[in-house]
C-alpha cells in the first residue's frame, strides 16, 4: 500500500494548480494525483461541444504564477487544455497523476494520524488501496457522470439526435442542419453563435432570459502592457486591473441594480432594438442574481441580426418528430435538439468521507474558511468563486494548505482540524451560497455544507477578503488546531511551536 504526504484528487484546474503549489513551496513533500479519467483538464477534457470557451477572462481565470500569453484573454477550450498541459509539463506535475483512479472513499484514523483512500482502476476495475496524511480534495462540484435535463413530456416523439453538451458526439454533422438549442445559460449562448457557422438556422428556446454582457475576447491593454514589460509583471499588472474590474462590476449590482441593469440592456439595445431586447434579453431578476452571460465580441448578437440565429422566450408544451410545440402555439423546426439545461452537482465528488469510522456529512457540516470543515482532519477541498473566476479561489485555497503543511512541519505535529468554539455553537447556520442561486445550484445546494454567520466559518466569496484570510490572518486563530495522534490537542495560541513534547510524540 503506498503512502503519500498528500493525495490529491482530480487533475483538472485545480487539481494541476494543487500540485504546482505543493512543489514549490512544499517540495519536500510527496504527492499523488488520482484522476478518474486518461487526460489531465476535468472540464476543459470533456467537454467537446462547438465554440466551448471560458466565460471568465484568462488573466484571471489562469494561474498566479503562470502567465497567459495568448493575445486572446477569453480563450477556446483548446487552449485553455492546452495552458493546463504546458503548466503541468513545467512544473513536472505529470509523472505524479494516475490516470484512470476513481476514488470512491476515505477514512481517517486518528491513531495513526493519516487517511485510507480506496479507488477503483477503471482500466481492470480493480480495487487499490492508498494512505495519505492530508487529503486534497479538488474534483470540481458538478458531475461527470451526466448533465442535468428536465422531464419533457413527448419528447421521444421528436425524431432527430436529442443531445447534452456534457455528452457531445464527436461525429454530429450538422451543417445545413436546423439546430434547436433549450437553455439560456453559458452553456447555450456559447453553442449559439458558434453552430449558427455551419448551421442552416439556431433557435435558442428560453423560458425566462438572462442578463448577457459583451466583452472583447483580446485585452487591449494587456496586450501592450506585454510588449512594454516583462511577462510575469505584465500579467500580474492585468490580473489585478481584472480582479478590481470584477469587484467593482459584482459589488454595483448588489448596490445600485438598477444602474448595471440599465447599463446591460441600453448595450443590448444598441445591437438589437428595443422591442427585441424587451422581449428576450431582459430577465425579471437582477443582474447577478444569477451570473451575467458573456459573450466575447457581441458573438450572439451578430448571429442574431446575420438571421442564422434567433431567440425565443416560452414554455415548451410538447414535441413531434421535426419541431418543439411552445404552448404559445409556435413551432420551432429542428432537426436536431440540443438540451443546455444545465449540470447535476455532486459533494466532494461523491467520495465518502468518515472520520475515526463516523460517516462526514457535508450537508450539516460547517465550512472553515471556505476549504475545510470542522472536525475533519488533514482535509481541504477547492471551491471556487461563483461571482468570479474559479482559480482566483483555487489558487488562495492552494496557498493556504501549503501554509498548514508547512506548519505542521515546524511544530512536529501531524494532525490539524477546525474546531468550533463554544460561542460559535448557537451562531446562525447559513447555504454554502447565499445571494446566487442559478437553477443549477438552488437544486442541489441542501447537498453542500453550511456556512457560519462569521469568521472564520463564512464562505465569503470575496477575493479581496479572502487574501486577507490566506496571506494576512495568523493560523492561531482559536479554531485550527494542531495535534499529534494519541496526545492532547494544542492550539498554536498557546504552545510554542516546535515543542519538545510535539517533536516526540510525531
Amino acid at each position: 500500500m503506498e503512502h503519500f504526504d498528500v493525495i490529491i484528487v482530480g487533475a483538472g484546474v485545480s487539481g494541476i494548480g494543487a500540485a504546482c503549489h505543493l512543489r514549490t513551496k512544499c517540495p519536500d513533500r510527496t504527492f499523488a494525483i488520482l484522476e478518474g479519467r486518461s487526460a489531465i483538464g476535468g472540464t476543459w477534457d470533456l467537454f467537446r461541444y462547438p465554440g466551448i470557451r471560458s466565460d471568465s477572462d484568462m488573466h484571471t481565470f489562469g494561474y498566479s504564477f503562470k502567465p497567459w500569453k495568448s493575445e486572446k484573454s477569453i480563450a477556446d477550450g483548446e487552449s485553455i487544455l492546452a495552458y493546463l498541459g504546458e503548466t503541468a509539463t513545467e512544473y513536472d506535475v505529470t509523472p505524479h497523476i494516475r490516470f484512470r483512479h476513481q476514488v470512491t472513499s476515505a477514512a481517517w484514523s486518528t491513531r495513526e494520524a493519516r487517511w485510507v483512500v480506496d479507488a477503483e482502476q477503471l482500466d481492470d476495475s480493480e480495487a487499490v488501496r492508498f494512505t495519505c496524511s492530508f487529503l486534497f480534495m479538488c474534483s470540481g462540484y458538478y458531475s461527470y457522470a451526466g448533465g442535468y435535463t428536465p422531464e419533457f413530456s413527448g419528447i421521444e416523439r421528436f425524431q432527430g439526435p436529442v443531445i447534452h453538451p456534457q455528452a457531445w458526439p464527436e461525429d454530429l454533422d450538422y451543417a445545413g442542419k436546423r439546430v434547436a438549442v433549450i437553455g439560456s445559460g453559458a452553456t447555450a449562448m456559447t453553442l449559439v453563435p458558434a453552430m449558427a457557422e455551419k448551421a442552416a438556422r439556431v433557435t435558442m428556446i428560453q423560458r425566462s432570459p438572462t442578463y448577457v454582457i459583451s466583452l472583447p475576447a483580446r485585452d487591449a491593454i494587456a496586450n501592450r502592457l506585454r510588449r512594454l514589460l516583462p511577462e510575469k509583471l505584465a500579467y500580474a499588472i492585468t490580473r489585478w486591473k481584472n480582479v478590481m474590474m470584477q469587484r467593482y462590476l459584482y459589488r454595483t449590482t448588489r448596490v445600485k441594480p438598477e444602474k448595471v441593469k440599465r447599463l446591460l440592456l441600453n448595450a443590448a439595445r444598441k445591437q438589437l432594438g428595443d422591442e427585441y431586447v424587451d422581449k428576450h434579453f431582459t430577465p425579471a431578476y437582477n443582474p447577478w442574481d444569477q451570473r451575467l452571460c458573456l459573450i466575447p465580441d457581441g458573438d450572439l448578437f451578430k448571429a442574431i441580426k446575420s438571421g442564422k440565429a434567433e431567440v425565443v422566450t416560452g414554455t415548451i408544451a410538447g414535441f413531434d418528430s421535426n419541431a418543439v410545440q411552445l404552448t404559445s402555439g409556435e413551432d420551432v423546426q429542428a432537426d436536431i435538439l440540443v438540451t443546455a439545461t444545465g449540470l447535476n452537482l455532486e459533494v466532494m465528488g461523491r467520495v465518502s468521507i468518515s472520520v475515526d469510522g463516523d460517516p462526514v456529512r457535508f450537508s450539516e457540516t460547517l465550512c472553515y474558511k471556505g476549504m475545510m470543515y470542522a472536525d475533519v482532519p488533514n482535509f481541504a477541498n477547492v471551491f471556487g468563486y461563483v461571482n468570479a473566476s474559479w482559480t482566483l479561489r483555487a489558487d488562495l485555497t492552494c496557498e493556504y494548505v501549503c501554509r498548514v503543511l508547512n506548519r505542521m512541519t515546524e511544530t512536529g505535529t501531524r494532525q490539524c482540524t477546525p474546531r468550533l468554539r463554544e460561542e460559535d455553537r448557537s451562531m446562525e447556520r447559513r447555504p454554502w451560497i447565499v445571494d446566487f442561486l442559478p437553477g443549477y445550484m438552488a437544486r442541489s445546494m441542501h447537498l453542500f455544507p453550511r456556512q457560519g454567520d462569521r469568521d472564520p466559518w463564512r464562505n465569503t466569496q470575496n477575493y479581496l477578503e479572502d487574501r486577507k484570510i490566506v496571506y494576512r490572518q495568523p493560523l492561531a486563530d482559536g479554531v485550527l488546531t494542531f495535534s499529534n495522534p494519541g496526545s492532547a490537542e494544542t492550539n498554536l495560541d498557546t504552545e510554542q511551536p516546535k515543542a519538545a513534547g510535539a517533536r516526540d510524540a510525531a
